[in-house]
């Protein structure tokens, strides 16, 4: 009879340690997630809206400076 019990409180610890070990390896993937979905959120986020004008200042001189005869 006490064997019986034993038997059956291990096989119930051992439940247990498997379903909190399958339960640990579904949080990786769900943190994963959630990581990556704040990342995409601040990378994306809103920034000061900046025009093309310095950069297509520079492309201006930079062809300029192309043309121009040695």
């Amino acid at each position: 009879m006490v064997n019986l019990l034993i038997s059956q409180l291990r096989s119930l610890i051992w439940g247990w340690e498997v379903g909190m070990a399958a339960l640990a390896w579904l949080l990786i993937p769900l943190v994963a997630a959630i990581g990556a979905g704040v990342w995409g959120s601040w990378a994306n986020r809103t920034r000061k809206v900046r025009s093309d004008g310095p950069e297509l200042d520079g492309y201006a001189r930079f062809r300029r400076a192309m043309e121009k005869q040695p």
